[in-house]
């Protein structure tokens, strides 16, 4: 009985469409689930099954591997299926803002969602990564956004536009955008242009501003930001390019991945080598997740409990 009880299974499109058969007899029922591509890493299922367990709810959190062709299908399946929610992470947070059927104020600002509540067959779309990032910053930083000039890599990916927002809201004294395709920085710097309108820095620092993903470009800016963030998914294999060259860290900066692994990620390495504070997204997961459990619940999330099942 006990092994019918594991979530590190995956799951699939194929499981979801004959999910009585496949999933049927699991007690306690999943009822929750992360969609991803790759999704073998998440860390998701140990800590909504901590706080599940906690709580007494009688259901459990599974990963899902979908892909980017199989996104749409799979949502629809979730609407006649005893599902509370999901969470999505790369690549569908943004796929799957056109694919629900109402998007509260947080998916809607940033055009990408993270968690999606099913409720009387409506699909219910979310973004906590967000605020998650807000905490995590002053979790691990013990500082707020509002007082940084920040530097965001990816920032036209779901997680780096939930984090533009968020610096934006909280009225971050600079904001640089980084992205490969510049068209989509640039786009999001015009949407974030109003919230930057205030004399908050003196001189001829530009507030907000979208550049280019290269290191002269970058090194010119990087002397005047505290903050840097990888919203990329560089890092998740070792062999993968550090998203900020090594020699361009100074250290004055704060380094946040938002990548997370049971080691540190090669670019929190190179942060602490050169004297600066890094952190990796362990606590951006957390935290995000936490917002998603009060979501599907509403209810309080168990954090400190969550927090234990990740370390």
């Amino acid at each position: 009985m006990n092994e019918k009880k594991q979530t590190t299974d995956r799951y699939t499109l194929a499981d979801l469409e004959n999910w009585s058969a496949v999933a049927g007899d699991l007690d306690p029922p999943i009822r929750l689930g992360v969609f991803g591509d790759p999704v073998a890493h998440s860390l998701s299922p140990q800590m909504q099954n901590a706080a599940l367990r906690d709580c007494e709810i009688d259901m459990q959190y599974a990963r899902f591997h979908i892909r980017p062709n199989e996104l749409r299908s799979s949502l629809l399946l979730l609407r006649s299926l005893d599902f509370v929610g999901i969470n999505l992470t790369v690549p569908h947070k943004i796929a799957a803002f056109t694919q629900i059927d109402e998007a509260d104020e947080s998916a809607a600002r940033v055009g990408a969602v993270n968690t999606i509540r099913v409720h009387d067959g409506k699909l219910i779309g979310s973004n906590t990564d967000g605020d998650g990032f807000l905490r995590a910053i002053r979790s691990e930083f013990s500082i707020d956004l509002r007082d940084l000039r920040v530097m965001i890599i990816g920032a036209g990916g779901g997680t780096g536009r939930a984090i533009a927002w968020q610096c934006a809201l909280e009225g971050s004294e600079r904001l640089v955008l980084v992205n490969r395709t510049a068209e989509k920085a640039n786009a999001l710097a015009e949407q974030l242009r109003p919230l930057f309108s205030g004399p908050r820095v003196s001189g001829p620092t530009m507030r907000l501003e979208a550049i280019a993903w290269n290191e002269s470009t970058m090194r010119i800016r990087l002397g005047d930001i505290d903050l840097i963030v990888n919203a990329t998914p560089l890092g998740m294999n070792p062999s993968d390019p550090s998203p900020v060259p090594a020699r361009l860290l100074a250290p004055h900066h704060i380094v946040f991945d938002c990548v997370y692994g049971p080691s540190k990620t090669g670019l929190v390495r190179a942060a602490e080598e050169a004297g600066a504070r890094g952190a990796n997204g362990l606590s951006m997961l957390l935290h995000q997740g936490a917002l998603s459990f009060s979501i599907w619940f509403d209810r309080e999330s168990p954090v400190d409990v969550m927090r234990a099942a990740l370390l």
